[in-house]
């Protein structure tokens, strides 16, 4: 622990102006970042008496090691480069929301030139218009299918809509009238457009005036005689009468806003969202955080803001947001939310009235989320605490494992040789920490020196961080800078799992001895019969079938077992599909689609003359010749051969274009 005093700025030293500061530890890893109308007063705040401070705050203050700080003119700079920041470091003792489900959306693919409706998840695509989010995908589906009699917007996949267009016959839903059919060329593609627009126009909100049309349409058509389309017309009125009523109107006024609750302890924190547009509920979700940082309601509400909007632009933003309590910066955050918007935005704390009652709705819920997530836990916890407690003491390590890494060989038949590392951490897979590598110090089936050199490879890496981050001195004895990032590999485990017995934990423990790495423990798991096997130990550990601590160690082999396959998979099918072009140093995919299109055919290609290859848009003379030589040397398939006649047939066909490598590949 570091002692505050000794990195306390000097008197006279902090400007008395609005900015952001950080606090990195002794690894130049930022550790917290926070904002201030005055830093000089808020940054004196952190260095009083540690006993006086909240135990948090003295944890975070006496775990840094340095403090440094940005001044900027305004408290909405302060509040966007706070936000930036968090963002960017993801500090540890920073508030930081979690979904407690991904919740879907309805979505309207508006950049496609036939737009579709469809339930989206995960983050937010650029031309894409969203609705929601909404507490069950079948709650979208419900909706979408009543109003696709009105708006008949297309919902099939790209795959679906090609094969029609060839074929030149609808899927059943334009047989049935729940789609325009623009595949077959039924409408426009300006009409189709037009039908996305109205579709969105109604989930905006904007329903009156759609429904007064179409009732006069069907007067109208009532008046003429013409009984048939009047009924169709009701039908379609009916059906939109239904999707509305699966939003009960809350708010007689038609208003659009966003009502955030907050339902806290000393330890925790679950956000409540509740979004209100045309004066009826169009989406709920739910958010929980740990509360390592000091932080009162207004502040939770501040991180919420944040989080809620920090993406956000123009009509996703609402005119009012309603709150529980008012953030200490309530002017910087309303301006902030109107330059996100483009227009006024109110905060404020809702008196009386139905915005009071519809809070106190949306607060009970939050009560409800914060409830529900601790008995979740409580039982998750105590579960896979009581796994790490058993796996720490069958394999007589000093405390429980709180990281696992596992790794796995795969291949086939000695071809396209990949091994997978998965990241366990408390119990539970940190997919983001997951690395997969290419065997490249031989070729051929040798799954013991594939995982010596694994191993190798991923903590010769752990011991290059470690020099970055200063914790190895380097032989002139200044540490490099560090920009605060996390690392990749900077984090050691406390176990590494393999997959196999014997001979893969001596390799593995072999590379890790060689490399003077001797406080990480090492096991192996056969499949066959479950057996953990221990370096240089002739008998295996034989866990009970029903112990936590053996489903644990199975759940991260299997995932490791699984990452290693698919990306074999992936590796080798990429391999099967590449071309004689794949090979031709410097030449990117856009080069080789050009020279495909211009020529028609890799064997036209070929019999191509460097001027012809020339002609190609962006191939200079150098590039045509290195082209021209690679097919040289490339040796041509066989021809295709007609069984039944003897005929040979002619390859005109394109040869497929090798995709590129695999990203978060290491190499």
């Amino acid at each position: 622990m570091a002692d505050p005093s000794s990195y306390r700025p000097k008197p006279g030293q902090i400007p008395d102006s609005p900015g952001v500061y950080k606090f990195r530890d002794e690894h130049r890893r930022v550790i917290y970042v926070g904002k201030a109308k005055s830093l000089r007063q808020r940054l004196a705040s952190y260095f009083q008496d540690v006993a006086g401070l909240h135990p948090r705050t003295a944890t975070m203050v006496t775990t840094a090691a340095s403090v440094e700080w940005t001044v900027v003119s305004t408290e909405v700079e302060a509040l966007q480069l706070e936000y930036s920041w968090i963002k960017e470091f993801d500090p540890r003792f920073n508030v930081k929301y979690r979904d407690d489900k991904s919740y879907p959306s309805l979505a309207v693919t508006l950049n496609e030139e036939y737009p579709r409706v469809q339930v989206m998840r995960g983050p937010k695509k650029k031309g894409v218009r969203y609705f929601g989010p909404y507490g069950h995908a079948w709650a979208i589906r419900e909706t979408v299918d009543l109003m696709l009699r009105v708006f008949p917007v297309r919902t099939c996949s790209a795959g679906v809509f090609k094969r029609s267009a060839q074929i030149g016959r609808p899927c059943l839903l334009g047989y049935i009238g729940k789609c325009s059919a623009p595949c077959v060329g039924r409408v426009t593609p300006e009409e189709h457009r037009e039908l996305a627009e109205d579709f969105c126009d109604f989930m905006a909100g904007r329903t009156g005036t759609y429904l007064s049309r179409l009732e006069k349409e069907m007067h109208i058509a009532a008046e003429d005689m013409e009984y048939e389309k009047a009924a169709r017309l009701r039908d379609d009125i009916g059906a939109l009468r239904r999707a509305m009523e699966k939003n009960a109107v809350v708010l007689a006024d038609a208003t659009d806003a966003d009502l955030i609750a907050v339902a806290e302890d000393e330890l925790e924190a679950a956000v409540q969202i509740f979004h209100v547009r045309g004066g009826r509920v169009r989406g709920q979700r739910g958010w929980v955080t740990d509360k390592v940082e000091a932080v009162d309601t207004a502040g939770l509400v501040e991180h919420a803001l944040q989080q809620l909007y920090g993406e956000e632009k123009g009509e996703a933003v609402p005119k009012e947001v309603l709150v529980p309590a008012l953030p200490e910066d309530t002017p910087a955050l309303n301006q902030w939310l109107a330059d996100r918007r483009g227009s006024q935005v109110s905060l404020r704390i809702p008196q009386r009235g139905d915005k009071k009652a519809l809070m106190e709705t949306v607060h009970r819920n939050a009560l409800q989320s914060l409830a529900l997530h601790k008995t979740r836990r409580a039982s998750d916890l105590t579960t896979r605490s009581r796994a790490l407690e058993e796996i720490a003491q069958a394999l007589e390590l000093d405390s429980a494992p709180l990281r696992i890494e596992c790794f796995d060989i795969s291949h086939l038949q000695g071809d396209d040789v990949v091994a997978s590392m998965v990241v366990f951490e408390d119990g539970l897979a940190r997919k983001s920490e997951y690395r997969r590598f290419q065997i490249k110090s031989f070729e051929g089936q040798d799954d013991v020196r594939s995982m010596h050199e694994v191993v190798s490879r991923r903590f010769r890496r752990y011991l290059q961080e470690k020099l970055k981050t200063g914790e190895w001195e380097a032989e002139d004895g200044q540490a490099p800078e560090d920009d605060g990032r996390p690392k990749r590999f900077a984090y050691p485990p406390q176990l590494i799992v393999v997959d196999g017995g014997q001979p893969q934990v001596a390799a593995a423990k072999r590379a890790l001895e060689e490399l003077g790495v001797d406080d990480v423990a090492v096991c192996g798991l056969a499949k066959r019969l479950e057996e953990v096997w221990l370096p240089g130990e002739d008998d295996p550990v034989v866990l009970p079938r029903t112990s936590e601590g053996l489903y644990l160690l199975q759940r991260v082999r299997d995932e490791a077992h699984r990452f290693a396959i698919q990306y074999q998979r992936n590796k080798r099918g990429k391999r099967l599909k590449s071309g004689p072009l794949d090979v031709v140093p410097g030449l990117g995919e856009s080069r080789k689609q050009a020279l495909i299109k211009h020529f028609g055919s890799v064997k036209k290609l070929r019999q191509a003359t460097i001027d012809q290859i020339c002609e190609v848009p962006g191939i200079g003379r150098k590039t045509a010749e290195t082209v021209a030589a690679a097919l040289a040397q490339a040796v041509p398939a066989g021809p295709a051969v007609n069984t039944a006649t003897g005929e040979i047939i002619e390859d005109e066909t394109p040869a497929p274009a090798g995709a590129s490598s695999e990203r978060g590949t290491e190499q």
